[in-house]
């Protein structure tokens, strides 16, 4: 019987690809996941860095959008082969915000989904329906009973608990109690919420905005979420955010969110 190993899966908005390059290397050098979820490369498929990733021991794929969107995948236990490279059911193909590959027995499904604001409007309408595809796609996996993970930039901040002052997100869409109704259906299909799961009382937080000392007061939010599928959430061990590279200089304003699972 081969013995199982421990998988670090992290999930990253990096907010740019070219432009943060240099944390983005760093921060593989240092904390090692062994698969990522990239969003917001906010390059072509021709600007993507793979040389520069595949000297730090990383292959990848990647769907690209010029100046938005934008996700990869990247891994340093195998080969990630492509699924399927934008959501079923996409009602804006044009936008570069799902990508789904399998690596050492796992499907993993990353998004980098739609921000929503201004609401009421065309980009919320959007955000809704691209929700609604996810959660069909979501209960289609389910069906397959294979192992899998949803992870990524969800732009929904689920409860109260994931805000700093909810008070001053009452009115935009991250917030909206239209989205956190689907991200709520999505996670009642059967799928666990790593960081609920294992922090259930926590504050936690995955993304801080850059002005008003937001980071140093940590006045954030979690939007950045890893959802597990049965199987795979009987084998997780450990999850949480790496604050880590959020305090570097010229970074993103999300964090690193990761999970360990045995695989």
């Amino acid at each position: 019987m081969a013995s199982k190993r421990r998988l670090r899966i992290a999930s990253y908005n990096i907010n740019g690809i070219n432009s943060r390059l240099h944390v983005l290397t760093r921060w593989l050098e240092e904390f090692k996941p062994d698969i990522v979820g990239l969003q917001e490369l906010k390059c072509t498929n021709e600007a993507f860095p793979h040389e520069a990733l595949a000297a730090r021991g990383y292959s990848a794929i990647w769907h690209g959008q010029r100046s938005w969107n934008g996700v990869a995948i990247l891994s340093r236990v195998g080969e990630p082969v492509e699924t399927r490279r934008a959501l079923p059911g996409d009602p804006n193909l044009e936008q570069s915000r799902y990508i789904e590959a399998a690596v050492c027995g796992i499907l993993i499904g990353n998004m980098y989904a739609p921000n929503g604001n201004p609401k009421p409007g065309p980009k919320f309408d959007y955000k809704l329906a691209w929700l609604d595809a996810l959660l069909a796609h979501a209960r289609d996996l389910l069906g397959t009973k294979v192992p899998a993970l949803l992870i990524g930039d969800f732009n929904v901040i689920p409860t109260p608990q994931d805000v700093y002052k909810p008070e001053r997100w009452a009115k935009d869409a991250l917030f909206a109690p239209e989205a956190r109704e689907k991200y709520r259906e999505v996670v009642a299909l059967g799928w666990t919420d790593a960081i609920r799961r294992l922090h259930p009382d926590e504050r936690v937080y995955t993304f801080w905005h850059y002005w008003r000392n937001s980071f140093d007061r940590d006045a954030g939010i979690r939007i950045d979420h890893a959802l597990l599928s049965p199987s795979l959430a009987k084998t997780l061990k450990a999850a949480g955010v790496d604050r880590t590279p959020r305090a570097w200089e010229k970074t993103s304003d999300h964090a690193p969110i990761w999970v360990e699972i045995e695989a």
